[in-house]
Formats: structure tokens, C-alpha cells, sequence
């Protein structure tokens, strides 16, 4: 089922720089550090740009050598950076410690004083952004950094709304992130009330809501019908379910909700992870293409194969093409060389 009129896609959130020692190593083991520049909704950005749709976002960066090297990173992505402001705050980072076996990964953020955390409604023309805008993305990440975070992205949700956008949220929620005094989980009820598409499952259904609902099919579907009673606006619930074996074995299948029936996917087994980081944005982004082009049983075929194969890439982004997607989609997982 293709869509002939796909509009331009728009993303909202944090450019933040990546920094992990090599390999598997601790920091303190270390003397070199490699970088990587993304953030959730860029990296879906980043991907759907890769997949070939017109996909711009909207974010600070800082006003100096490192700001300019994001920005010639997402150019050369193929990402329209044309609403991306240059301000005097230093670029979001964060330090990561690759695990390995039964060994964790762990993170460290530097983000709360950064450019993006610094923006503000006054610095974002959403009247021009969404002009010709047919979707636009948005995470929990983006509201928990700042006030002006918060409120940039509200102004921009009511608009979009208003102009009949599809709006699609990943509404993540990390209780460490929110330090500026607003209660995140009344900010995100409020900002998934905005929005028309929820990427998620039970386990952020219960955080926003305060429910209790288990990780049954049946208490998915509960959970999801909630959630459309309390934000009427959503439509559909689209749901990504890992099961960790360890650090390096993972399994994933999607699972999603339209208002009437109940869609599940069989399961992909990824044994050699190469990164975790950016595995869900892959997903998101997987969704947003395939709701362009597919029914929903397709597009969530689409965007559990998008995530399985993330894990098989180095950095944050996913960069895989449509046509090595729709290969995993379609049955072709036994990585014989291309020549």
C-alpha cells in the first residue's frame, strides 16, 4: 500500500556527542576515546534519510568546531539542517563503557547545561518548520531536559495538531533526566495527549499512567486501550519487545494496537551484538517509514527487521538501506557475502 504524497518528515531533540573508549574497554583502561555524534531523534532522522525520505530536524548545537562538525555530520547524512540554531553553550556529550557476556554497559550524561537544553519557543518558527510537513517526531528525552525544551516542543506539538500532522512519539521516560522541576510523568501525559501515534509498550504505559499492567498480550492490548481513553488523540500503539540473554544475545519481536486488532510479529534472534545504542531509534524509524508505504502488519515487520539489523552497526545510527531491511523481512539472514 504506497503512499504517493509523502511529505517531509520533521524531528525534534538533542544533537549529543558519543565518546567510549575502543572495543569493550573500561574508561580507566583507556588513552583514546572514539566519537560518534546522535541523539534519539536524530538518529531516526538519520535513517530515514538513509531510506530516502526528506527528513529535517530541529535542535541547537554549539557555536564552535564541534557544532560544526554536527552539522556536517547530519549534511552528510542527507539530514536538512536548515532549523538548527548555533548558540554559545557547549555541545550535549555523553561517556559510554561498551559491556560484554553478563558484563553491562553503563553511561554517563553531560547534557543538562547544554546547547539544546538552552533552547527556547522564541529561537523556533514551527509556522515555517511544518510547512509541508506530513509527520513529526518527538521522545521523552527531548521534554525532560529543559524548560524550554518542554515548552519549544508543546508549541510545536499544538500546531502540528491543529494542522492535522500524524505525530508520533517515543515517550521515553528516565526519572534521572527530569531536574528542573516539572513531574515528568504529568509532562508526558500532557505531550502524548498532543500526539496521534505512541511507540511503546506496557512498560511506559504504566509510568505515564501510574497502571500496573503486565507484559501479556492480552494486558498490551489493555494497556493500549487505556492509554487511547486517557489521550483520545492516539490511535495506535506500536511496541517494541526485547528479551536479553546477555550483552551480546538478544531477542526482539514488535507488537502493535490500531483501536481494533492485534498485531504481533515473529521473533528475529540476534546472537553477536555489535551495539545496542540507537536500536530503538532504528525501530521508531523502521515504523515511521513503513507507515508511509505499508498497512500496519508490514510496517512493523519492517521496523522489527530495522532494529534487529542496528544491532549489527557500529555507532549510533542505523545504515541500512530499504532494500537490506526488506532482505531480513523477507527471510534472508544467513549474511552470505554480496558480490
Amino acid at each position: 500500500m504506497r503512499n504517493n504524497t509523502v511529505g517531509k518528515i520533521v524531528t525534534f531533540g538533542e544533537v549529543i556527542m558519543r565518546l567510549n573508549p575502543p572495543g569493550c574497554n573500561k574508561m580507566k583502561q583507556s588513552k583514546e576515546l572514539e566519537f560518534f555524534f546522535g541523539g534519539t531523534e536524530m538518529n531516526v532522522a538519520a535513517s530515514l534519510s538513509q531510506f530516502g525520505l526528506s527528513v529535517k530536524h530541529v535542535s541547537n548545537v554549539s557555536n564552535d568546531f564541534v557544532g560544526d562538525a554536527a552539522l556536517a555530520c547530519m549534511q552528510g547524512y542527507g539530514i536538512d539542517i536548515s532549523h538548527i540554531n548555533k548558540v554559545n553553550h557547549p555541545l550535549g556529550l555523553y561517556f559510554m563503557e561498551t559491556g560484554s557476556g553478563f558484563r553491562a554497559s553503563q553511561i554517563a550524561y553531560n547534557r543538562l547545561h547544554g546547547a539544546f537544553a538552552n533552547i527556547s519557543p522564541e529561537q523556533t518558527d514551527w509556522d515555517e518548520i511544518l510547512n509541508g510537513c506530513s509527520l513529526l517526531h518527538w521522545t521523552g528525552i527531548t521534554p525532560a531536559l529543559s524548560e524550554g525544551a518542554y515548552q519549544t516542543l508543546k508549541q510545536g506539538l499544538i500546531k502540528a495538531l491543529d494542522k492535522g500532522i500524524v505525530i508520533t512519539t517515543d515517550p521515553t521516560y528516565r526519572s534521572n533526566l527530569w531536574q528542573y522541576g516539572r513531574n515528568g510523568k504529568e509532562v508526558l501525559t500532557e505531550l502524548v495527549g498532543l500526539s496521534t501515534a505512541f511507540i511503546g509498550g506496557v512498560n511506559e504505559i504504566n509510568e505515564i499512567l501510574g497502571t500496573h499492567f503486565t507484559q501479556t498480550d492480552e494486558d498490551f492490548i489493555n494497556a493500549a486501550k487505556q492509554l487511547m481513553v486517557t489521550c483520545p488523540n492516539i490511535t495506535k500503539v506500536y511496541d517494541k519487545v526485547r528479551v536479553a540473554y546477555s550483552v551480546n544475545h538478544q531477542k526482539i519481536y514488535a507488537q502493535a494496537w490500531d483501536g481494533v486488532t492485534y498485531y504481533k510479529t515473529d521473533e528475529i534472534e540476534i546472537t553477536q551484538v555489535v551495539d545496542r545504542i540507537g536500536t530503538g531509534d532504528a525501530y521508531a524509524a523502521g515504523l515511521i517509514y513503513g507507515l508511509q508505504f505499508y498497512n500496519d502488519e508490514a510496517s512493523l515487520r519492517f521496523a522489527n527487521a530495522a532494529c534487529a539489523l542496528k544491532h549489527t552497526i557500529h555507532g549510533d545510527i542505523n545504515l541500512c538501506t530499504v532494500d537490506e531491511v526488506l532482505e531480513l523481512v523477507n527471510g534472508s539472514s544467513g549474511g552470505r557475502i554480496k558480490r
